[in-house]
């Protein structure tokens, strides 16, 4: 009887996902065809449609993000909305390819065994309960922040100290076990990522890019006022996000006392480190001083996580087996963030965002001072759900919007800060709007329809946080 509902069940679980699809596609048909504004180019209209499409498959669950980017892939091709060659171009993005080399290394600490000691040394010290474990990950990525310039070289940092902490807490990759732990403390992992970029001035690599914009309108930002006028709306999200996340988003698993008790005897069993462990430790720890050295000595990102993995595989940490055996989610990961990272940027290269955003600023001109700033920071964050880089989204908008913003007497060291600010707080509202967040969607932990439900909450917590900052903000900059 029991097997005979749960076969209904799926069956209808299929009806719908095939009627949710139709939905989709019926949709984009009707974008597609519907009047093109603002002197676009038919092609970039085109791909737009294509590119919201994919997006609004993956949020009606009707396709996971890897089938809707695949399609939206096939249609830019076929269609002709672009040439092969460009609709591949995404696959040799050097920062694409850093998350691809970042996750195979993570795979490499957890297999080594260092990642476990890590986690239950964590365990030890602040496992009674989940909601410490989520301040633990996000004070370590907060500490990391001035030193790593890149946040995704962090999150690949992060990224197998929050996998072995779920697995070493009883949390697995699966529907079943990943809401023991797991999945509030990947969500907790990229939520406080946001803040951890926007605190320091060297936190992300877009940040020292509007600097150099801000200064076009007479606005000075070094790693010094940076930090000041950035501590206390950071301060008081870090702070609040762990907590929000705990209650809109709770881990079955909330208490632990036992923990503390457990992980020191898992330590006491594992004995000292083996070579594997001090290799692996010795290779991470090189990684992450020449990632903070990169601006330094001129090195690529990707080559260092390249020639971290390389070091691996010659010592035999992490073998090509291994590879074979379990590479395939990073593949996926690759695969799916590369082709909407190519669409996103091509939308940008062919002027849709920069008349999106010029158009929408238009429209908010004529209102007093605050409300342009107000509507402004909200219209630049929304807007993010068309854009993979956090960094094109800069190049594409920040001056347009800063400009609107100085025309109707809003201050412009106000507006620089906050779009500067607003640039990372939003990289949490998808999965792709940030590449930090893609070694944690490609986890198991964290399905796409997570990120974009709870993601949302935590940046319009973020965009509330940074606002009823503005008395702070507005001082803090004038200083």
């Amino acid at each position: 009887m029991n097997s005979a509902r749960e076969k209904e069940s799926v069956q209808n679980d299929h009806k719908l996902r095939w009627i949710k699809r139709g939905i989709t596609l019926v949709l984009g048909i009707v974008i597609w065809n519907l009047p093109i504004p603002w002197d676009l180019s038919p092609d970039s209209w085109h791909l737009f449609a294509i590119f919201f499409t994919a997006i609004i498959g993956v949020l009606l669950e009707a396709l996971s993000i890897f089938t809707a980017s695949i399609l939206a892939l096939v249609a830019v091709v076929l269609l002709r909305v672009l040439p092969a060659e460009r609709a591949f171009s995404g696959f040799s993005e050097s920062f694409i390819l850093l998350i691809l080399a970042a996750f195979l290394v993570a795979k490499g600490v957890i297999k080594s065994g260092l990642g476990r000691r890590i986690a239950f040394l964590l365990i030890r010290k602040f496992g009674k309960s989940t909601l410490n474990l989520g301040y633990c990950i996000v004070a370590t990525d907060t500490l990391l922040g001035p030193a790593i310039p890149s946040n995704t070289a962090r999150s690949g940092i992060l990224y197998p100290i929050a996998h072995a902490l779920s697995l070493d807490t009883g949390s697995l990759p699966t529907p079943e076990g990943r809401r023991k732990t797991g999945s509030y403390l990947m969500m907790t992992a990229i939520s406080g990522h946001t803040i951890s970029s926007a605190l320091w001035f060297t936190g992300m690599a877009a940040n020292p890019v509007g600097a150099g914009i801000a200064a076009q309108f007479g606005v000075n930002m070094n790693f010094g006022n940076w930090f000041i006028v950035a501590s206390v709306p950071c301060l008081i999200a870090l702070i609040a996000i762990p907590f929000i996340l705990y209650k809109i988003f709770p881990p079955e698993d909330k208490y632990t006392p036992e923990a503390p008790e457990m992980a020191t005897k898992a330590l006491q069993k594992m004995g000292p480190m083996s070579s594997k462990e001090w290799i692996m430790g010795g290779t991470f720890f090189g990684m992450i001083l020449l990632w903070a050295l990169s601006p330094v000595l001129n090195i690529n990102l990707a080559i260092v996580a390249f020639l971290g993995l390389s070091i691996l595989i010659l010592a035999n940490v992490y073998t090509l087996e291994d590879i074979r055996q379990g590479a395939g989610d990073a593949l996926e990961t690759y695969i799916w963030f590369a082709i909407l990272y190519m669409m996103s940027t091509s939308l940008n290269d062919m002027g849709f965002m920069k008349t999106l955003g010029a158009q929408l600023a238009t429209y908010i001109s004529g209102y007093s001072w605050v409300t342009v700033y107000i509507l402004l920071t909200v219209l630049y964050v929304l807007i993010h759900y068309l854009f993979v880089s956090q960094t094109a989204h800069l190049l594409a908008l920040y001056a347009v919007f800063l400009q609107v913003a100085v025309n109707a007497e809003v201050p412009a060291a106000l507006m620089a800060f906050m779009l500067s600010f607003a640039t990372n707080y939003f990289a949490v509202m998808t999965p792709q709007a940030s590449s930090s967040n893609v070694l944690f969607a490609g986890s198991g932990f964290l399905p796409s329809e997570d990120i974009y439900k709870h993601g949302a909450v935590i940046t319009v917590l973020n965009t509330a946080i940074f606002l009823l900052a503005t008395p702070w903000i507005l001082w803090a900059s004038s200083l």
